[in-house]
C-alpha cells in the first residue's frame, strides 16, 4: 500500500514534470535538469525503502534502505536549491559561484549528517543550515537585491513551510500518539509527511518555472 501511495506521484512527476518545463526557453539548460532530479530523488528514495521493507536483513540491510530513503530528501534539499542559488545571485556573477559552492559544501555535510543520524530528530536537524542558506536567498530577493520572478518567492516560502511542517509532523508522531492503533493504515503522521512532501515539491516546481521563464527574458543592469 505504501508502495502504490507513492509510486503514484512518482509516476506523475517522472512523466509531467518534463512536459511542464520550458526547455525551449530555457537559456542555461543545467537548470531544468537539476531541478528535475531533485523533484524526483526524494520520490524514488522512498519508494525504493518502502518496497523492500518487507526484508529479512536485519538492522544493516534496515540502515541502507533508510540512508537510500534520507539521501533522496537531501538531493531535493541540495538540487532543488542549487537553481534557485543561481537565479537569485544571477547578476553578481563571483558571488554565485562562490555561493553555489558553499551550498554544495554545506548540503554535502548535511548529507552526512541525516545518514548517519540515529533519530528522527536528529535527522531534521540536517537540514537546517540549508534551510537557513535558502532563507537567506528568499530574503535578498524581499529586499531586492536578489533577484528573480516576482511571482516564484511565495512559492518557494511555501515550499519551505510545508516540507518543515511536515518533519515535524513525523517525529511528533501526530495523531496517533494521542490515539494509539486508531491511525495505522491511514492518516498517521509518515502519510502525513509524505503528502506534505509532494506538495511541497509542486511548489518548488511552480517557483523554478516561474524563474526560469522570467530568466529567458531578464538581463541585469549595467554596472
Amino acid at each position: 500500500m505504501a508502495v502504490l501511495f507513492l509510486g503514484i506521484p512518482l509516476l506523475c512527476f517522472l512523466v509531467l514534470l518534463p512536459l511542464s518545463i520550458p526547455w525551449s526557453q530555457i537559456n542555461v539548460t543545467w537548470l531544468g535538469v537539476v531541478h528535475f532530479l531533485a523533484c524526483l530523488s526524494p520520490e524514488v528514495g522512498s519508494v525504493l525503502y518502502h518496497l523492500f521493507m518487507n526484508h529479512e536483513g536485519g538492522a544493516p540491510v534496515y540502515r541502507t534502505l533508510l540512508s537510500l530513503d534520507m539521501f533522496g530528501v537531501c538531493m531535493v534539499n541540495t538540487l532543488g536549491a542549487l537553481p534557485i542559488v543561481y537565479v537569485t545571485l544571477l547578476c553578481y556573477p563571483s558571488i554565485r559561484n562562490v555561493a553555489l559552492l558553499a551550498y554544495i559544501l554545506l548540503s554535502t555535510y548535511g548529507v552526512y549528517c541525516a545518514i548517519t543520524a540515529r533519530s528522527n530528530v536528529r535527522r531534521l536537524r540536517s537540514f537546517a543550515w540549508q534551510a537557513l542558506f535558502r532563507f537567506f536567498l528568499f530574503m535578498l530577493r524581499w529586499s531586492g537585491v536578489g533577484t528573480g520572478s516576482p511571482s516564484s518567492l511565495r512559492h518557494f516560502l511555501t515550499m519551505d513551510f510545508l516540507a518543515m511542517l511536515g518533519g515535524i509532523i513525523n517525529i511528533s508522531r501526530i495523531p496517533e500518539r494521542f490515539r494509539p492503533g486508531l491511525f495505522d493504515y491511514w492518516c498517521n503522521s509518515h502519510q502525513i509527511m509524505h503528502v506534505l512532501v509532494v506538495v511541497s515539491i509542486v511548489f518548488l516546481h511552480w517557483g523554478m518555472v516561474e524563474d526560469l521563464l522570467w530568466l529567458n527574458n531578464y538581463r541585469c543592469p549595467p554596472e
